[in-house]
């Protein structure tokens, strides 16, 4: 009671502290509490009652129904539950809502979302980010490709340390790492007919190919293929030279080479000879239309040779050939095999989902939007003799179907950073978790040295890392530059919500998955060094294990020797000679030497990769002005807290990424995403001026 007798009115809304502490609010922004004791001051608009009329929501319920109604069909049985419809009538109807809140409150909430509407996903919004070649070629920076947020990250770094752009002359660019020898002009000049090996050399090869490529996808047709070449090697073999067999044929026998010869000579991949007379006698694509299954299977052998060579653009385009003469033929489709025989059907449906995944894993690389819409494929899974083979395909197109989903919304052009976001992680999340208890036990992988490794096994579980790499890993760009812009800030921003410090350490933690695995492979002979996907998997695992001690040293307690078992990844590919893993290795190694420099303030000496774990995994002496740094070791020039160096006993307690999280943990992650997370992401990008 007051003094003059009247009541004080209590704030119809009060900030997450106060609620907490069950102290009175007077809920202006910030609160008199906080404000007195230099809190951040957090309104939860989830509590938040705002002023809608009747008919409001009965419009907005009747947009719902239009819109379900006109997107209704039917789905493949292999969709993804996230595309799954709904039929409007099956749904219960929500009742309208009456009058909750008072206009002020609304007004509030207005500027709130007004404010919140700024707010971006740097990674996908704003003017879209370009790049310049050494050359004058200037490259698009997709936004989720892996080669962009590499370069996104080494140019932040590079800016807040130089204060200056990230020059170009030493960073890998699209088509540079190999060269062909032709232009791709027809009036040019090629390479003379290629030798064609011994039959039993042959056989070798194909062989080869089988083993790498035949568990993930489907190159040609076993049966026809090799009636051709029996009849090839039977003396036919020049009549055959102006068919499509024998482009078929050159780019089996180019892959071959990739696989059992990969050293390059000088700056040629191995089977190129093979690779350019194939491109050379490839027709015009009216030619492959008339032949529409080994049409498109020409055009997925040179869509995935020209990614093994980092040839991206023109891997995209080709698959895009392929996925637009498929679908013309119909094979995305439910096809009647009453009508056009099981041989056939069994064929196009390997070869449509073949496309279907290599579209989405390269679109997904170039960062580029997916091309098709899940509602409109009904391809059925075909049979194949061991039933493990069905398995594997299904996997790797619900891991594909995963792959689409994050870069349709976490990625979204111009999506919000904070709430869209969050939720969009949330929901990628639960669609992974979906995956990890059948991923676990339909294909086991024993790591252990007395255990064999399944190479179809262990390249899904990469591929199930990549994907929660995929969906959380824009958290680390924005902390990284809330590093950089407020350093002495970034660990109290970053306790201030556990839920996102855990998403930020299950990045993390599938980082460490990811070179797990593929040391075991290595230790094994199993390591992939021609396909490109045992690349992709250590390089966007090593710029994670980068960047997490810059951003939170307790990182440090917890990725001890990863790197050291990164690198050592690179030095096998690169002594198998992949030209690509060097220059990936070599822009590692730039933002490396970048990143500590900006933690200690210092400019950093150029320092090769190899001699970086030539040193004592110890701390450097401080007396010592020359010391070098080591990886994986802040230096002692960074003025950090005492006690931000020890490990926190209560650092992610909650949660035990120590072995592959189950369906149940990874939703409980997922789940623990609450509006408090949202409205916190939202005042940190505020306070850090990240925008």
């Amino acid at each position: 009671m007051a003094g003059n007798g009247r009541v004080t009115k209590r704030s119809s809304n009060a900030c997450v502290r106060c609620r907490r502490q069950k102290i009175k609010c007077s809920g202006s922004q910030p609160c008199d509490g906080c404000s007195k004791r230099k809190l951040s001051c957090i309104f939860n608009d989830r509590d938040q009652k705002i002023l809608v009329t009747r008919g409001y929501i009965l419009e907005l319920q009747q947009k719902i129904a239009r819109i379900e109604q006109s997107e209704k069909g039917q789905v493949s049985p292999f969709s993804s539950n996230f595309d799954t419809q709904i039929d409007p009538k099956d749904r219960e109807d929500v009742p309208p809502l009456e009058r909750i809140s008072t206009p002020e409150e609304h007004d509030e909430d207005q500027n709130l979302e007004d404010l919140d509407s700024e707010l971006a996903n740097p990674l996908s919004s704003g003017p879209p980010a370009f790049m310049s070649a050494p050359n004058g070629r200037t490259f698009y920076l997709g936004t989720s490709s892996n080669w962009s947020f590499t370069r996104r990250v080494l140019s932040l770094a590079h800016q807040h340390l130089y204060q200056d752009t990230l020059p170009t002359e030493t960073l890998i660019f699209d088509e540079t790492t190999y060269e062909l020898g032709w232009d791709g002009l027809r009036t040019s000049p090629g390479p003379d007919v290629p030798v064609v090996p011994t039959r039993d050399h042959t056989m070798y090869l194909i062989n080869a190919v089988q083993f790498r490529c035949g568990q993930l996808y489907h190159l040609f047709e076993e049966g026809e293929f090799m009636s051709s070449l029996q009849q090839f090697y039977s003396g036919d073999g020049k009549s055959m030279a102006n068919s499509l067999w024998y482009i078929h044929f050159l780019l089996i026998l180019a892959f071959g080479k990739g696989f059992v010869q990969p050293k390059a000579q000088g700056k040629k991949p191995p089977g190129v000879c093979y690779f350019v007379k194939a491109l050379q006698l490839l027709p015009d694509p009216t030619a492959l239309y008339r032949d529409p299954m080994l049409g498109t299977e020409i055009l997925c052998c040179i869509a995935l040779y020209y990614q093994c060579v980092d040839y991206r653009t023109s891997a995209h385009n080709y698959i895009g050939q392929a996925m637009r003469i498929a679908m013309a033929q119909g094979m995305h489709t439910s096809m009647p095999v009453e009508d056009l025989g099981h041989d056939m059907v069994q064929r196009c449906g390997k070869i449509w989902w073949t496309i279907y995944i290599l579209d989405r894993e390269m679109t997904s690389l170039m960062g580029l939007p997916q091309s098709i819409n899940d509602r409109y494929v009904q391809t059925q899974l075909p049979t194949f003799a061991d039933l493990s083979e069905t398995m594997s395909l299904g996997m790797h197109i619900k891991l594909s179907q995963i792959i689409a989903e994050v870069n349709s919304t976490i990625y979204v052009v111009n999506g919000r950073i904070n709430r869209t976001f969050l939720l969009s992680t949330k929901s990628a999340l639960a669609s992974i978790a979906g995956l990890a208890d059948e991923l676990r036990e339909s294909f086991p992988l024993h790591l252990d040295p007395g255990s064999g490794v399944s190479r179809i096994s262990a390249y899904l579980h990469l591929q199930y890392h990549q994907c929660i790499i995929l969906a959380t890993r824009p958290l680390l760009f924005c902390f990284l530059k809330i590093r950089f812009e407020s350093p002495e800030n970034c660990l109290e921003s970053l306790d201030a919500s556990r839920n996102v410090r855990n998403l930020m350490q299950m990045c993390l933690e599938s980082a460490q998955h990811i070179i797990s695995i593929l040391s075991g492979l290595q230790s094994q002979g199993l390591l992939e060094t021609f396909l490109p996907f045992d690349l992709e998997s250590v390089f966007v695992s090593t710029i994670i294990l980068l960047m997490g001690p810059a951003i939170d040293p307790r990182v440090l307690e917890s990725h001890p020797n990863w790197l050291e078992k990164a690198y050592a990844i690179f030095e096998e590919m690169i002594r198998d000679g992949n030209q690509v893993a060097k220059f990936r290795r070599s822009e590692l190694q730039q933002l490396h030497e970048t990143l500590i420099g900006c933690l200690s303030g210092d400019q950093p000496r150029h320092l090769p990769v190899s001699e970086f774990f030539q040193q004592p995994n110890i701390l450097p002496d401080p007396a010592s002005s020359s010391a070098t740094p080591i990886p994986g070791v802040i230096p002692q020039s960074v003025r950090y807290d005492d006690a931000l160096l020890r490990p926190d006993p209560d650092f992610d307690v909650e949660c035990d990424f120590s072995t592959m999280l189950t369906s149940a943990e990874i939703m409980a992650v997922a789940d623990s995403i609450e509006s408090y997370d949202t409205e916190w992401v939202s005042n940190a990008m505020i306070e850090h001026s990240i925008w």
